[in-house]
């Protein structure tokens, strides 16, 4: 990290001079004494050698996983070496947010390249360089929609939980109603949404595929929503998204999603990449800031920021964000990995994910109390019934394989009643009665006839 630090002592020095002071303590000399420290209480350093044992240590409590057959919003994908080999060149891995266009046209590119690719995936006009993960993306949408007469926002409970708590969130701490739209069969509740919706609603989120992995009926959902006069939001699995129809062709207003399965190691829980993306009428609405693309004094191509929404760049009371910054080198890693792949490879990676969700379906479903909860259709994830979860999963992990998570299975009316979306769903093992399963292209016919052989043992 040599030229992480541009200037040299001497023009830190210059640079003090020319405001005035002579030391670095100067510049926080507004801060209240008392605030300030003196000295850490720091333990004695370690050499080189002391650290690496040490760290090494640690990462031996760390458990992976050979085989991993679970998603609900992070993906298990292979990924080409290349993305990494590209994504930790010095100056992409030590690059901030690019002020300064005329020194960051690299940086500028990498997030124009990525915003392009999102807008092609999702079939949307544009896309904002995005923001720090799925779940902030999704509640982020929610400003997006607010109007004056319209604060209210309907949640489909087949989301993300986690997901659903983030938006939750947001709304609390912007006074503004979140209802949760009930599930039935596994999916959203269609005539429910219709008894819900009203003039007050500003928009309606629902997830595709959703949480259970089962694919939503988008086109019905957003004509209601625009029926109604709200905005349709569509928080999409990106590699599903290749082969599914485009949220552009269901009438999405806004897409969101998580874009860790484009290329970024699971990396025990983050960082991750939050995408949004939307047509061009609420373009300025959009939170973080989007690149552009223009030509220099010589008539060059060149990239600067072209919009952005936070209030230390336009004026207070016309911010729609407070996003501070944006996962540029994750951004950069997901444009790597589709420019990488291309569209046939993307294709290939979905369909792979696709056919073996299904044949590990099929299979799983023969063997004793592991019936299939739902049946409509699905993309890479689907729920069956487990009698005993924990020796299951136990079972599983002698053989170095992360089984489905672990799901406490309710009835419709009970998830109707509750009202909570599937925050209820979601418990410890020893109270579940049912798995989440996820398979990808990483899984290979050998590796799923094993699954098989283990669990007709454990039944």
């Amino acid at each position: 990290m040599g030229t992480y630090i541009p200037n040299t002592p001497e023009e830190r020095m210059a640079m003090m001079k020319a405001v005035g002071i002579s030391e670095m303590s100067q510049l926080y000399q507004s801060i209240p004494q008392e605030m300030m420290v003196d000295e850490l209480d720091l333990p004695e350093g370690m050499s080189e050698m002391e650290v690496a044992r040490l760290v090494s240590d640690m990462a031996a409590s760390n458990k992976v996983f050979k085989h991993i057959y679970r998603g609900a919003g992070a993906y298990h994908h292979y990924i080409p070496s290349i993305v990494k080999q590209v994504t930790s060149k010095e100056e992409f891995v030590t690059t901030y947010t690019p002020y300064q266009a005329e020194v960051s046209q690299g940086v500028l590119q990498s997030i124009f390249e990525y915003q392009t690719m999102i807008a092609e995936l999702t079939g949307m006009d544009l896309s904002n360089a995005s923001v720090y993960d799925g779940a902030t993306a999704a509640a982020e949408a929610i400003t997006c929609c607010v109007e004056r007469k319209r604060t209210k926002m309907l949640v489909s409970g087949a989301a993300n939980p986690d997901t659903l708590e983030v938006m939750k969130t947001y709304s609390f701490g912007a006074d503004r109603e979140l209802v949760v739209v009930p599930v039935r069969d596994g999916v959203t509740d269609l005539d429910k949404l219709a008894e819900l919706i009203d003039e007050e609603t500003a928009g309606v989120f629902i997830q595709q595929p959703n949480f259970f992995g089962m694919i939503e009926d988008a086109e019905k959902i957003g004509e209601i929503t625009h029926n109604a006069g709200a905005k349709f939001v569509m928080g999409i699995e990106p590699v599903s998204a290749v082969v599914l129809k485009s949220p552009a062709e269901c009438g999405a207003d806004i897409v969101t999603g998580e874009g860790q399965s484009l290329g970024i190691p699971l990396s025990f829980g983050g960082p991750y990449l939050g995408f949004m993306a939307a047509t061009e009428k609420l373009m300025r609405r959009l939170p973080g800031r989007i690149v552009g693309e223009t030509v220099d004094v010589d008539g060059r191509r060149a990239f600067v920021l072209t919009l952005q929404a936070r209030e230390q760049h336009i004026r207070r009371e016309k911010a729609t964000s407070n996003i501070c910054s944006n996962q540029a080198l994750c951004a950069m890693m997901s444009a790597v990995y589709m420019a990488t792949l291309g569209p046939v490879g993307l294709e290939k990676v979905a369909m792979n994910s696709y056919s073996n969700a299904h044949y590990a379906a099929e299979r799983i479903a023969e063997i004793p109390g592991f019936d299939l909860v739902n049946k409509g259709e699905f993309f890479n994830e689907f729920v069956t019934r487990c009698a005993d979860v924990k020796k299951v999963l136990a079972k599983l992990e002698e053989y170095d394989i992360l089984g489905g998570l672990p799901i406490k299975l309710i009835s419709d009316a009970e998830a109707s009643d509750l009202n909570q979306g599937l925050t209820d769903y979601i418990d410890a093992p020893e109270k579940a009665n049912g798995l989440l399963w996820c398979f990808t292209e990483t899984a290979s016919k050998e590796d799923i006839d094993n699954l098989i052989a283990i669990l007709k043992e454990v039944a």
